[in-house]
């Protein structure tokens, strides 16, 4: 299995702004978050990749990306149906790094290699409005694991003390995962949020570390029904945020047994589902 995933395009982008501000307007340097299309294409035993997803991604964590977006789009069940992850070749043998070919142990179904999916950085992959959909794809997690109320209000600083891109840009969403004392495990970032879980649960994936039952997950955005989703997948029972939950992403954490915490901020919080995970005297 290839594992190596050299960033070969900048997460940043320079540019030059017109700056205003009490002191006049001038020109300054200035860097934003790079955002560029990726297309995932898949392929099974002896069949032709075809295109899967454009996911419109900050470059970086590729690989891990293209695998946590098969395993969460629930065409990969674990580690053991992949084979192989790689960039594609152009017409003069020259890798292209916005294409990902991810092959397979077994075949792509025929239904899979005739649809498109377009995942762009503000929004998840669509058609997924109804909690049926849960039902087939996700089971309910596990038990998991007891968090103290005070290790939920400190996973924000952590997080931030890790957002090296989101320093240079203000302009990154990130995803982390941290054991139950709060000990950071992991963290990806990227224009998109579902872009920034997606590679972390692919760096889990390619990592032999599935399901990760006894993780916390915290997201520096909003949380919405595709990530709670995505979440179970991975087999997460706490989901933190700093931001708010969707309506329809507290329905679908009851129905999956998960618990949400929103609003994590300043050593506050608000829990909406499965309060029995957070002890609130610690």
């Amino acid at each position: 299995m290839r594992l190596s995933d050299a960033a070969v395009r900048r997460p940043v982008s320079d540019v030059q702004v017109l700056s205003f501000d009490a002191g006049g307007v001038r020109r300054r340097p200035d860097q934003l978050v790079t955002e560029e299309p990726m297309e995932v294409r898949v392929a099974g035993p002896r069949q032709e990749p075809v295109p899967f997803a454009v996911a419109m991604r900050t470059p970086g964590n590729d690989f891990e990306l293209a695998a946590g977006l098969c395993l969460t789009e629930g065409l990969l069940a674990g580690s053991d149906d992949l084979d192989n992850i790689a960039y594609c070749l152009g017409p003069e043998r020259e890798q292209m790094f916005n294409v990902v070919t991810v092959r397979l142990r077994t075949p792509v179904p025929d239904d899979v290699r005739e649809r498109r999916y377009l995942s762009n950085s503000s929004c998840g992959i669509c058609g997924k409005a109804a909690l049926e959909e849960i039902e087939v794809r996700c089971a309910p997690v596990g038990a998991g694991p007891a968090i103290a109320a005070s290790v939920i209000g400190s996973l924000p600083e952590q997080l931030a003390r890790h957002q090296g891109v989101f320093d240079q840009t203000g302009g990154l969403h990130a995803a982390a995962r941290f054991e139950p004392d709060g000990t950071l495990r992991d963290a990806r970032e990227d224009v998109g949020r579902h872009n920034a879980l997606d590679k972390l649960i692919g760096h889990a994936l390619l990592a032999g570390e599935l399901p990760l039952a006894n993780d916390i997950l915290l997201v520096s955005g909003r949380l919405s029904f595709e990530l709670v989703q995505k979440a179970a997948v991975a087999g997460i029972s706490v989901l933190c945020a700093v931001s708010a939950p969707s309506s329809l992403a507290v329905a679908a954490a009851d129905q999956l047994g998960q618990t949400v915490v929103g609003f994590v901020r300043d050593a506050r919080f608000n829990v909406y589902t499965r309060p029995d995970r957070v002890d609130v005297n610690a």
